[in-house]
């Protein structure tokens, strides 16, 4: 590799299976990730992957447990405003499946967040290891769909503060419609949001018409946020 570093504005290119490793000067492969290559992905030494250091940066390798970089070094500038998508945590495996899906379509930050109707509670030892759990699903989803930074998920903390920092709205079926200069926003319990926990109506975003999920919810907030900051769509003028 020569070392060089040049710009990149997209994700990490093809070039076979896309990993994290601590350092692109000297990378080095967790062993689940090497055992993950060799064993499921059959992958042999020699073959192309591409790393990435999770800070933004990415190069081409070929593959053995001590990869051989073979390009320049690509760092990809974090794209602005940073989206954050907060969910008040539902039941069962739901969670994971939100906080896969959210960092798939490149959300920069994931909020779980508990309110006044809910009915999961994470406290003490039994939220680290949720915590632990959700950070594994996105540095995984983070490989899979070849990114090159991994969401930053937060401790569960309560709605109400979050919801009057600035640039936060929550959503409501009569919300506004979505814009960036509102890019975090919370998704409600299966209930809906408590009558007290609601702000103005400038600071409440629309979904559409339907009554969704929470998780079906979280996952459109996000793909609605990505979708403007990649203006693949526009934001809606008055």
């Amino acid at each position: 590799m020569t070392g060089e570093e040049t710009i990149g504005l997209q994700p990490a290119g093809d070039g076979g299976p896309h990993v994290f490793v601590e350092s692109l000067e000297q990378p080095m492969l967790a062993a689940d990730d090497e055992h993950h290559l060799r064993r499921v992905l059959r992958i042999r030494d020699g073959d192309p992957v591409t790393l990435s250091d999770a800070a933004g940066r990415w190069c081409a390798a070929r593959f053995g447990s001590q990869p051989e970089p073979y390009s320049d070094t690509i760092f990809v500038p974090r794209p602005d405003p940073l989206i954050t998508v907060g969910f008040v945590v539902p039941k069962g495996d739901r969670p994971s499946w939100i906080v896969q899906k959210l960092t798939e379509l490149g959300v920069d930050r994931i909020l779980p967040l508990s309110s006044q109707r809910s009915v999961v509670r994470w406290d003490g030892e039994r939220g680290e290891k949720h915590l632990e759990r959700l950070r594994s699903v996105a540095r995984a989803a983070a490989m899979q769909s070849r990114q090159v930074r991994i969401p930053r998920i937060e401790p569960m903390q309560p709605a109400a503060p979050v919801a009057a920092q600035r640039g936060v709205a929550r959503t409501h079926r009569d919300g506004n419609p979505p814009t960036l200069d509102l890019p975090t926003l919370l998704v409600g319990p299966e209930g809906g949001w408590d009558p007290d926990e609601f702000g103005s109506d400038e600071a409440r975003i629309g979904l559409g018409p339907s009554v969704l999920r929470s998780e079906t919810a979280a996952i459109t907030a996000g793909a609605v946020l990505m979708m403007l900051r990649s203006r693949l769509v526009r934001e809606h003028s008055a």
